[in-house]
Order: C-alpha cells, then structure tokens, then sequence
C-alpha cells in the first residue's frame, strides 16, 4: 500500500511538471501575446496545482503533517493565476495590441468601440 501511494504521488507530481513544461513550450511557440497569455495560465496554472497536490498528499499521507502552507499555496494559485492572465490579456488589448495576422474573430472589438465612445463623451 505504500509504495502505491509514493507512486501516485510521484504520478500527479510527474504530471504537474509536464503540465507546466508544455506551458514553457508554449510561451516560447505560441505567436501572439493573447496566445501567449492563454498557455501560461492554464497549463501553468493547472501544473502547479497539481505538482502542489501531489507534494500535499506526500506530506498528508506518510508523514501523518497536514500542511497549511500547501493548502494556501494552491488556494492562492487557483485564484490568482486566471485572473492575472485575463488582466494581462485585457490590458494588452486596451493599449493596442495586435492580435495575431491569422487571428479570424476579434469579440472585443465592438464592446471596446463602445466603451471608448462613451469615455470620449
């Protein structure tokens, strides 16, 4: 029983790692900074959480040491690492931004003219 839950453990931590691997390919890869923005807090996001959840069951698990520390490191995570990337998209789009040549749907468009209409009022 031991050595399946070390392995488990070693899973979701290996996971998490290749997560946030994926996550550094596409900073690298990806054309554009909403693109960009995508990969970063998604699988990042998602790879911490899990490199974080596998380190917490380690601790929970074999050393008998529920870790206050884990619990709010992937609370504060799962809050801010959406958030921080919806902000950078946003405001890389308020100051002009382009989108990527290839982009074929700009949604913000026609909210943005709309909103910069009534600020010029």
């Amino acid at each position: 029983m031991i050595i399946i839950g070390e392995w488990i453990c070693g899973i979701i931590v290996l996971a998490g790692s290749l997560f946030t691997a994926l996550s550094a390919f596409g900073l690298i890869r990806l054309p554009d900074v909403y693109l960009r923005s995508h990969a970063a807090t998604k699988s990042a996001t998602l790879g911490v959480l899990l490199v974080l959840t596998g380190a917490f069951l380690y601790f929970w698990l074999y050393l008998d040491h529920v870790s206050i520390k884990l619990l709010l490191g992937i609370l504060f995570v799962f809050i801010t690492g959406p958030v921080a990337g919806h902000l950078n998209g946003r405001a890389a789009y308020r100051s002009g931004v382009a989108l990527w040549e290839q982009s074929v749907q700009d949604d913000l468009k026609k909210a943005h003219a709309k909103e910069r209409a009534k600020t010029n009022m």
